[in-house]
């Protein structure tokens, strides 16, 4: 049964879909079946990031309205046969629900390992939408203190949800030393009171495939992601 794990952020521009197919990606390269599913209606974008954006014959739209099966909205990755991408083509032309949504996801888990769910950044409908949808969650955020404003306001209702499980990922680190406006990955951990399971400095932050590869960084977030259960279950003791 796949455990569904929605990647959002406090604002737009801090990686959050990057992060969230690179991690896709990562766990399908180790064997586990993953569905990238965009919850992003109208800036909707991971299919591109993915490679797929011209393979899609349906999205969850059509499976939400009926127009498709669950599993007829799903596109397979041409190099990883475990990746599959659940798109959102158009933009809301009326209110669709979190339970519409869940019922797709809950009719796909039992075939997939991982949902990652691309959520949209802020704390908006759609937001409350793709959390609604998840059991899980990972909040991506930035080094700038400008960036942690906005991650607080989203930890604060992450915990609301009552999670099973919530890391932090911190994108665009600079490896040389940090200057005036940042903060340490360590830093953003301790102010949000969320666990640092992911580190991603600026040379992988592109989703390229000869770079993707060779991402250590990436890697480290999949073998963490697949703990992130047990990583809470140490942090509430």
């Amino acid at each position: 049964m796949a455990r569904k794990i929605v990647i959002t952020s406090g604002k737009g521009g801090v990686g959050k879909t990057t992060v969230c197919c690179n991690l896709a990606v990562q766990l399908a390269r180790q064997g586990y079946r993953v569905i990238v599913c965009d919850l992003d209606f109208g800036l909707n974008n991971a299919d591109v990031v993915l490679g797929v954006e011209n393979r899609a014959l349906y999205d969850v739209l059509d499976a939400v309205e009926g127009r498709c099966r669950p599993k007829q909205a799903l596109v397979p990755h041409p190099r990883y046969p475990t990746l599959h991408v659940l798109s959102s083509n158009r933009v809301l032309e009326r209110y669709v629900s979190p339970q519409a949504i869940r019922l797709i996801l809950d009719s796909l888990a039992p075939q997939f390992d991982f949902i990652l769910i691309d959520s949209p950044a802020g704390i908006e409908d759609g937001f409350h939408r793709a959390a609604s949808c998840a059991e899980e969650a990972l909040l991506v955020t930035t080094p700038h203190i400008s960036a942690l404003r906005d991650a607080d306001r989203v930890a604060g209702i992450l915990k609301s949800y009552k999670f099973a499980s919530v890391g932090l990922v911190v994108n665009q680190v600079r490896r040389e030393r940090r200057r005036g406006g940042m903060l340490t990955p360590d830093e953003i951990s301790a102010a949000l009171r969320i666990p640092l399971v992911g580190i991603v400095t600026e040379e992988d932050k592109i989703f390229r495939e000869n770079v993707l590869s060779r991402s250590r960084a990436f890697r480290a977030l999949a073998e963490a992601c697949v703990n992130l259960p047990q990583i809470e279950k140490r942090r509430r003791k």
